[in-house]
């Protein structure tokens, strides 16, 4: 299990609140689902294009966040999450690890989602240190990972040292339907 806690400061505020990532089993992962559906509701509400639309009916997210405690179950996937200090999810990322024979090193990161309420605190950048981390206890040396071209999320990840490969136009819709670009990364362990 991965377990770091740290302070983190809000950029608007001066209070600290210290947010706890760590690793869920396949038991706490489907216990989860509840709490992981609310979060990703909140990101594709508030514009996020990762994979849903807008509105997100709750079965929907829920039925996807039953399938990843599945993945976990099998040791296909890694699934990270970051508390708050009252034990409340308030974001997420996972480490795709299931990949075809000749790809034994390698693993996507997928679903980097931060809670609007929990953003501007640190948790994602803690959140890619830690699927880091989780990559080299599962011997993954090159990791892959998809964002919204132009998107906060593109920033962060280069200002982690990821390697931008490329842009597709036109890859993928925004949650209202708009087409967006898609830029790809990678990073070496």
């Amino acid at each position: 299990m991965i377990t770091t806690t740290a302070t983190t400061t809000a950029s608007a505020a001066t209070t600290s609140s210290p947010i706890t990532i760590r690793r869920l089993g396949a038991n706490e992962a489907a216990a989860s689902v509840d709490a992981l559906a609310d979060v990703l509701i909140d990101c594709v509400q508030g514009g996020a294009s990762v994979s849903f639309m807008w509105p997100l009916p709750r079965d929907k997210a829920l039925a996807f966040w039953r399938g990843v405690a599945d993945g976990v179950g099998r040791n296909d996937r890694v699934l990270l999450v970051a508390e708050d200090t009252g034990g409340r999810i308030v974001g997420t990322v996972q480490l795709i690890t299931a990949m075809p024979d000749n790809q034994p090193h390698r693993a996507d990161v997928a679903k980097m989602l931060v809670h609007r309420s929990a953003r501007r605190q640190g948790v994602a950048q803690r959140l890619m240190a830690a699927v880091d981390n989780a990559a080299r206890t599962e011997s993954k040396t090159v990791l892959v990972l998809d964002t919204v071209t132009g998107g906060d999320a593109e920033r962060l990840y280069e200002r982690a040292g990821w390697q931008r490969v490329g842009i597709v136009p036109d890859y993928a819709l925004m949650p209202d339907g708009a087409m967006c670009g898609t830029t790809f990364f990678c990073r070496h362990l």
